[in-house]
């Protein structure tokens, strides 16, 4: 009988809680099947406050998922964030066991325990350990140790933890839904597997994944995950921000900010066959943003520049000057020559990338997900950058289970003949060897 991989990843963050489902084709290419994004309830800040409203909205947002793809998901990545997020680097050191002084696979996985076992608080959890290099004898540096020979085999791995009762958390709910959780995946290292190259990690370079609640980072040097953190704002102070500003409410002000991202590009030069004049005028007439195009009935306008320059731009100011903090104090700034790319929601808002460089001394760029196949004309930007990461994550790291559903839910709510019988199609070719 043939059998399909099937790939679920759930992000479930302060906004949205999305679910991607995707299958891995026989190249080895991920094929988006179902996609389902419900607005995020419960959350608060990248964690859990009310269960029950998290329970609904992971069930809401995986039903949709599963009826589009046609499949019965039983277990999933799920994404984790927020300031109970932090890291450090560990070594192991073992003799290599082989009399021949071969070592194997079930050596590295050695080294790789002897790493783990550091000494942390009883409310916490490890959620990776991530090998960086190794050392065999007087050699470092090596990246795969396996059938090189050597008596003393040493490895350096990077270690994310997590409060033990927010993933406990995460993870009963998920249970109570029928699932198992293939793995926790930090949102910053998720994201920087398909936002960053290969050159860039060499290098030197650090994302920043900008989420409604919260703010994670994740630094390379020499292809290496040297420094990961969190830090406790995120795009949804800046919608409170306009808000309070412009004594609107919050769907409005969210509203203003996407519009003014959007905005932005198309002022910032004149269009094919404008004149200089024209492109004046018509800068001269966006500054004014009327809250009545946004549904606000009382027809007031506000200056575009006072709602950028005087409300928007502190709060990313303050955003970037906690990034940069953080990575001060890792003594990280000076060795990420390749700058930080911006990813998540945070970076489709307005003078996002110039703000950053100002603060950052750095190059700044918005880092877009790499372009999967199938259902992907709504999740290629940055917003959904964790979300891909993490079918990325389950590739590499060989989860995923799921089950062909044979509910006819998905085909509709008046679902004719010939969709039925197509249907039956795929499924009996599906099983077949």
């Amino acid at each position: 009988m043939a059998s399909q991989r099937v790939i679920t990843a759930i992000d479930i963050g302060t906004d949205k809680c999305a679910t991607l489902i995707s299958t891995v084709d026989d190249n080895g290419q991920l094929q988006v099947v179902g996609v389902s994004v419900v607005p995020a309830r419960g959350m608060r800040r990248s964690q859990i406050i009310d269960l029950e409203k998290v329970l609904e909205t992971i069930t809401e947002s995986l039903d949709g998922a599963e009826r589009m793809a046609g499949f019965e998901i039983q277990s999933a990545y799920v994404s984790v964030a927020g300031t109970h997020i932090s890291s450090r680097n560990s070594k192991g050191v073992v003799a290599v066991a082989s009399p021949n002084q071969e070592i194997t696979r079930s050596d590295v996985t050695r080294v790789t325990d002897a790493a783990r076992a550091v000494s942390m608080p009883s409310d916490r959890q490890i959620i990776h350990v991530i090998p960086n290099a190794y050392k065999v004898d007087s050699q470092d540096g090596i990246k795969d140790p396996v059938g090189m020979t050597g008596v003393r085999l040493e490895s350096e791995a990077h270690i994310i933890t997590g409060m033990s009762t927010t993933l406990l958390n995460i993870e009963k709910c998920l249970q109570d839904l029928g699932l198992t959780v293939d793995g926790f995946v930090f949102a910053g290292l998720a994201s920087s597997m398909v936002t960053l190259s290969e050159t860039e990690k060499e290098l030197g370079v650090a994302v920043v994944d900008i989420g409604a609640g919260s703010t994670s980072i994740c630094a390379y040097l020499e292809g290496s995950l040297i420094f990961s953190a969190s830090v406790p704002i995120g795009a949804r102070h800046i919608t409170q921000d306009i808000a309070l500003g412009c004594r609107v409410s919050l769907e409005t002000a969210e509203k203003i900010k996407l519009s003014l991202a959007k905005e932005e590009s198309q002022l910032s030069r004149p269009h094919a066959g404008e004149s200089k004049e024209d492109f004046i005028a018509r800068k001269k007439k966006a500054d004014q943003i009327k809250l009545s195009d946004f549904g606000v009935d009382d027809g007031e306008s506000l200056s575009r520049k006072t709602v950028i320059d005087g409300i928007m731009v502190p709060r990313i100011q303050e955003i970037f000057s906690l990034i940069s903090e953080q990575l001060d104090d890792a003594n990280i700034i000076s060795e990420i020559p390749a700058g930080v790319v911006v990813t998540g929601g945070g970076a489709d808002t307005v003078r996002i990338v110039e703000v950053g460089k100002q603060e950052l001394k750095l190059s700044v760029r918005v880092g877009q997900p790499e372009e999967l196949k199938g259902l992907t004309s709504d999740i290629h930007k940055p917003s959904f950058a964790t979300s891909i990461g993490l079918l990325a994550y389950g590739k590499a790291h060989g989860g995923g289970t799921a089950k062909r559903s044979f509910s006819l839910n998905f085909l509709g709510s008046k679902p004719n003949f010939s969709s039925i019988t197509n249907w039956f199609k795929k499924v009996i070719a599906s099983v077949l060897p």
